[in-house]
């Protein structure tokens, strides 16, 4: 369970997930009439979003102090990314789709914002950021299963996010965030409240790049 600070920050982003969830994409995923085309762009975007996902995550885990801490974080890393690389090529592969285009502008900006963050930024604030991703997909997922159509299409989609080890992962994510805020400045609370809402805005952007599948102009 969250504790009072990671609590408070969901709490301030929480009217941006309520929108999410009201997304037409989450919408038609969890009736199952989500177009192909739609999740395929999804998909391919979230393999290459993961790509940079993974690496900002294992340079968060290496400015960790304690050495113990910082394998802990590494090994937690490598579990999500493997329990979302098997979900990509799942579906990669069922749909006889390669990963042929470039990141959208969306993923851009989500990916770059948290390698700036895990690189740049006091380490509380980089958990912060890299946080969203995490929480916010385990909520969508289990929402989505808790009201899904059956049969559905997606439904490893959905059982990946709702299942029990990512949500293993996502509460360790929350247990070294709110660790971080506890031994941290109310100022720096404040800073990562803050990359926490940023983190939130992109994962909004990113599920409506998906349904609208964007691209550049030229």
């Amino acid at each position: 369970m969250p504790g009072p600070y990671t609590k408070h920050f969901w709490t301030s982003a929480e009217p941006l997930y309520q929108q999410i969830l009201q997304m037409p994409f989450n919408e038609e995923l969890r009736r199952g009439t989500l177009p192909e085309d739609c999740f395929i762009y999804y998909m391919k975007q979230d393999a290459l979003y993961l790509a940079d996902f993974g690496r900002a995550l294992a340079l968060a885990g290496t400015r960790s102090a304690e050495p113990g801490q910082m394998l802990d974080f590494l090994a937690f890393a490598e579990g999500a990314v493997v329990v979302e690389r098997a979900l990509h090529e799942h579906y990669l592969q069922e749909y006889g789709a390669t990963l042929d285009i470039p990141k959208s502008p969306s993923c851009e900006a989500y990916t770059g914002y948290l390698l700036r963050c895990a690189i740049l930024e006091p380490l509380p604030v980089a958990l912060a950021a890299l946080l969203p991703c995490f929480w916010i997909y385990r909520e969508v997922g289990q929402h989505i299963l808790n009201h899904a159509a059956q049969p559905n299409r997606y439904q490893k989609w959905i059982d990946t996010y709702a299942g029990e080890e990512f949500g293993e992962t996502v509460n360790k994510a929350i247990s070294l965030t709110e660790k971080a805020a506890e031994e941290t400045t109310e100022a720096m609370r404040e800073q990562m409240k803050e990359a926490y809402l940023k983190s939130t805005r992109l994962e909004y952007l990113f599920w409506d790049a998906a349904w609208r599948k964007e691209g550049y102009p030229i």
